[in-house]
């Protein structure tokens, strides 16, 4: 698929060709995901701004780095609804479609795949926990090493990458030989098990999940660890990479995509009588208390 298109200075989303049928979120689906760059746009260039800072930073050794502060597991001992309860107060400065707390996002999220999959209880709790991850902006983390859409470290910045032309500049590893080419630190169809991720709260709720034993199947895992993978998900870079794993997680996420970004909207559900229903998957999934 091409990569993103810079038009007059301008990001039009890759995402087009794959988004799927309106789901009543409120606004027209094509309004979804603009980085338009308009300076004189408070939220465009509060994104903007976001994805400058974040494809500065985000290296192989920051990376590590964080890989080493965050996956002892030692910052917080809490339940899921406790973490979770956490993100009423997060305001997640990437997105350009969200102006609310994560926490309203992520019942939402949860709701309309309850709706479209009632009999799949795993997917519904997925929605609900994917940005949970999101906890570390209220531990310290500067949110361009929270939220924003993900991508590989290590090798090549893809095309498709919102604002790649103009963010990567003063990054390293953008003039490093051992991470500026196609496969850099890895080999073809390595697997995406084996790819270093920027860190976010996709790839810190991942090994939260995983470090705590949830009972979700592990394509659970993946939908969490890959759903802001945009350049992967929706404009079909880094196939390179992939192998035939990845191939079937890749149909998942893109199903639970459409509920993640489409309904985005001012329709909140009633909290207290869908919290019950939640907690039980909970306890059923990932019980007790957590450490993060």
């Amino acid at each position: 698929m091409s990569a993103a298109k810079v038009m007059s200075g301008s990001l039009i989303d890759p995402t087009e060709i794959l988004r799927p049928e309106p789901i009543h979120a409120g606004k027209p689906i094509a309004l979804f995901r603009d980085f338009t760059i308009d300076v004189n746009d408070p939220i465009k260039e509060r994104v903007r701004l976001h994805y400058d800072s974040m494809h500065k930073h985000q290296t192989v050794e920051f990376v590590l780095e964080q890989h080493e502060r965050w996956l002892k597991f030692d910052k917080l001992q809490a339940t899921i609804m406790e973490a979770l309860e956490t993100l009423s107060t997060m305001l997640d400065q990437s997105d350009p479609d969200v102006d609310f707390p994560n926490m309203l996002h992520a019942f939402q999220t949860a709701e309309r795949i309850r709706q479209d999959h009632p009999d799949c209880e795993w997917f519904q709790l997925t929605g609900l926990l994917h940005d949970m991850g999101k906890i570390l902006a209220l531990y310290g983390e500067p949110q361009w090493a929270v939220t924003g859409d993900t991508f590989p470290v290590g090798c090549a910045w893809a095309e498709s990458i919102v604002y790649r032309d103009s963010t990567f500049l003063e990054n390293p590893d953008t003039h490093d030989p051992k991470y500026n080419t196609k496969y850099g630190i890895y080999s073809p169809h390595c697997g995406l098990d084996n790819v270093l991720m920027a860190w976010g709260h996709d790839e810190y709720m991942y090994r939260v999940l995983k470090h705590n034993d949830s009972k979700l199947p592990e394509v659970a895992h993946k939908i969490i660890r890959f759903h802001s993978f945009y350049p992967w998900h929706s404009a079909g870079d880094y196939m390179h990479l992939c192998n035939e794993d990845d191939m079937e997680v890749l149909t998942w996420v893109l199903e639970f995509n459409k509920y993640d970004l489409y309904t985005k909207c001012d329709r909140v559900p009633d909290l207290d009588e869908v919290m019950p229903y939640y907690q039980s998957l909970i306890d059923k999934y990932i019980p007790g208390v957590l450490n993060w």
